[in-house]
Parts: structure tokens; sequence; C-alpha cells
């Protein structure tokens, strides 16, 4: 796989006026400095634009979301961590942090990189799947009432050998990464500190609470997420046990499309 820990943020733009500014800072000045640091393997940010988001299904607590954006970190992971808070903590004496005020954070946290697949007709490895163009994702976000149940374990094997090798016969799907939460910030009882641009485990976090998959799309997005939905609903409710998500206490908080960020294309919300 690319990396063994990453990073997930979901962004919400306060003003809509501020949507341009914001992409200007974000994909011109703070992701560069990001991908030059030691120990980041890898970043991207995907907009969820007004009709992927009219398409989806989000919680009152994700549904303000614009944009998600995704880290990969390098071994050692502790270090490499520490470096990238560094540089969140630099920006801001810098004076280079003005989303500070135009954004809220609907949903950070870091995570374990569980598995990657790809399409065997793509061709490239797992390792290079995030690197290959594509026309956007689709991200799924999963809640799980108790992360380490028995029910659990058998909803992770029917996505291992069911779900995702089926949405790799989809049209338009390149490949997919799971992810499974170490500690967020919708954790139960998580609270940020004065200082919350950068966070760490607390004794509330739940680790494996969240568990996300990203598929890689080779078509439209939205059309991609459409072929997802319907395989998806298929086969949980074709399932022999019945639905795998029902009997391990999960529930899907967040399915949208997301596409492709272009430098200097920033009208969406125009």
């Amino acid at each position: 796989m690319l990396a063994p820990h990453g990073f997930f943020s979901f962004t919400s733009v306060n003003d809509p006026s501020l949507h341009r500014a914001y992409n200007e800072w974000h994909q011109l000045d703070h992701r560069p400095e990001n991908m030059a640091l030691e120990g980041v393997r890898y970043g991207e940010r995907w907009v969820r634009t007004p009709d992927c988001a009219a398409a989806s299904i989000a919680d009152h607590r994700l549904a303000p979301t614009h944009y998600m954006n995704l880290y990969w970190f390098r071994p050692p992971i502790a270090a490499a961590v520490t470096e990238w808070q560094g540089l969140a903590e630099s920006s801001f004496q810098w004076g280079r942090r003005p989303d500070m005020d135009m954004c809220t954070r609907p949903l950070m946290g870091f995570f374990d990189v569980i598995k990657g697949y790809v399409r065997p007709e793509v061709l490239v490895s797992v390792s290079a799947l995030p690197f290959r163009p594509t026309k956007g994702v689709v991200v799924q976000v999963v809640e799980l009432d108790e992360p380490h149940a028995i029910g659990v374990e058998k909803l992770y094997r029917w996505y291992d050998t069911v779900a995702i090798p089926t949405a790799l016969r989809l049209d338009g799907v390149a490949g997919a990464y799971t992810f499974s939460s170490v500690t967020s910030t919708i954790d139960d009882g998580f609270v940020a500190e004065d200082d919350a641009r950068t966070f760490a485990p607390t004794a509330t976090s739940r680790a494996g609470s969240l568990r996300i998959t990203v598929y890689w799309c080779d078509d439209d997005a939205l059309v991609t997420k459409a072929a997802l939905d319907a395989s998806f609903a298929a086969l949980r409710a074709a399932a022999p046990l019945g639905d795998p998500l029902a009997a391990a206490g999960a529930h899907v908080i967040f399915d949208s499309a997301a596409r492709v960020i272009e430098p200097w294309v920033w009208n969406w919300f125009d």
C-alpha cells in the first residue's frame, strides 16, 4: 500500500463568497508546503460540488462538508506527524493560515490505512493508485456502535470478499482503499483544545469507530456513485444472513461523490 497512516479532513467554508480565496490558499500555498515535508507521502483534496451533495447521504454532523482532504504519512509515523503538526504551527506564525476564520471542519481524524484494491485492467499497483489521474472519488464513512464486535469482523470480511471486489467490476471504478480511525473529532466526548489546528488522541477516543472507503473513479464521479449505490444495495439485500451492516451495528453517515480540483477553476459555488 502507499503508506500505513493517513489523515482525513472534511472542510466547510462558512461564507459562499470565500470559496475562491480558500482554494487559492489551500491549492497554491498550504498543500505545496505539506507535500514538501519529508514525512508526507502524498496528499490530495476533492470538492463536494452542489450536484454531488444533492445526490449524497450525510448525517447532520457531516452535511456541511464542501471539501475532503487526505494526507498519507510515511514511517516513522510519529516523526512524520510531528513534522506535519509543526508546519501547521509555523504557518500560523508566518501569518499564512487565513482558513482559520474561513472554515469549520466537520470531521478531522488520523486513520490507519487498512487495504488497497485495484481493478485488474487498471494495471498499476495499489501504491500507485492515488497518483493515477482520476475524474473524482466516492467517499463512504461508516460509524460502528461497537468497533470490535464479532459482527464487525464479519462486516469487514464482507467488504473485502464481496462488496469491494464487486465494485471493482463496475465501469468507472479504478480502485479503492479502506481506512480505520485512530482518533477523530466526532468520537464521543471529543473536546478540542484551545489550539485546535491539530489534535492528538484523548481518553475518549474510540479507535476503529469510523471506517472510510474511498473509490477512485475513471468515469464521472456521480455516474460512478450511482453504479456503486445500486451494487451496494443489491448486495446488502442478497446477503444470506441478512444485511451485514445492520448485523454489525454499522451506520452509513456519509456517502458522497467528489470532483477533482483543477487549479484556478474554483467556481462551483459562485
